[in-house]
């Protein structure tokens, strides 16, 4: 089964939230969408699990049950201590008893909280309040798993055990779909959308997105910005010429995720 949206749009009196929005979600996968403050990243997965209504297009997705969710805010009880977060969140789900010692057990360890189960939400960290956010969507191996901006100003570390948690959720078979605004994560996805406005600029495979970038790509070694539609790579200039007539001194390159990601933003601005 594949959930997710079909040509879905969201307004809110006459603004226009989600634009004809298609993002497939599947079971054993994850998909990501990449966006800036502002691009619609949170409506769409709250459409995605039906606390937004769609103004037309369809959702798919499992039961309620079924889901797990994660909102962009932490996702926990500041107040309850870890254990009675993660009890909390399994009564919510009808998961009690020993089935829930056992469950929380796993979990705790698998996320590294196991000695911090007496402390208060608040008194952790960042990072280990996100993972404790995501174990307890993970308690009830949910059939989708609905992740916004779960990495979002956490420490490197943290980030790399949260993607940990995450890519072992799409192994054991959840259907993941992650917000993000961090480009690199878009490598760790089947599906990637990229968002602006509302609108989807590029969708596909991060191979795919690389694949139908338009016009041709060319690096200038330059401490001045080159003639043309250029942006900063470290020491070099990147410089996309629509007309595939690079200026002089350029060197063609084939572009990498990131130079696709801005290019699909550089060539929407022309549309607009």
């Amino acid at each position: 089964m594949t959930w997710g949206l079909e040509d879905a749009s969201v307004r809110f009196g006459s603004r226009t939230a989600l634009d004809h929005l298609t993002l497939p979600v599947e079971p054993s996968t994850v998909s990501i969408v990449v966006g800036g403050d502002g691009a619609g990243k949170s409506t769409l997965l709250r459409a995605l699990v039906g606390l937004v209504r769609l103004s037309s297009g369809a959702a798919r997705r499992p039961q309620k049950q079924e889901i797990g969710y994660i909102p962009a805010t932490a996702g926990l009880y500041i107040d309850l201590t870890v254990d009675e977060n993660v009890a909390f969140s399994a009564g919510a789900y009808g998961v009690r008893g020993p089935d829930l010692a056992r469950r929380s057990t796993e979990l705790l360890e698998r996320i590294g909280l196991s000695d911090a189960r007496t402390r208060l939400g608040g008194q952790l960290s960042g990072g280990m309040q996100r993972k404790l956010a995501v174990g307890m969507a993970l308690l009830h191996r949910p059939a989708m798993l609905v992740l916004d901006e779960p990495t979002t100003g956490v420490d490197p570390v943290s980030r790399a055990e949260l993607w940990r948690l995450i890519s072992g959720a799409a192994a054991e078979g959840s259907a993941v779909a992650v917000a993000t605004t961090y480009v690199d994560e878009a490598h760790r996805a089947s599906t990637v959308v990229l968002l602006e406005q509302g609108r989807s600029i590029a969708v596909g495979s991060p191979s795919d997105i690389i694949a139908a970038v338009p016009g041709k790509l060319g690096v200038v070694e330059s401490s001045e910005q080159p003639q043309g539609l250029s942006w900063r790579w470290g020491k070099t200039w990147r410089v996309w010429a629509p007309s595939l007539e690079l200026p002089p001194g350029a060197e063609s390159l084939q572009p990498n995720f990131e130079d696709a990601v801005m290019i699909a933003a550089l060539s929407d601005e022309r549309k607009i």
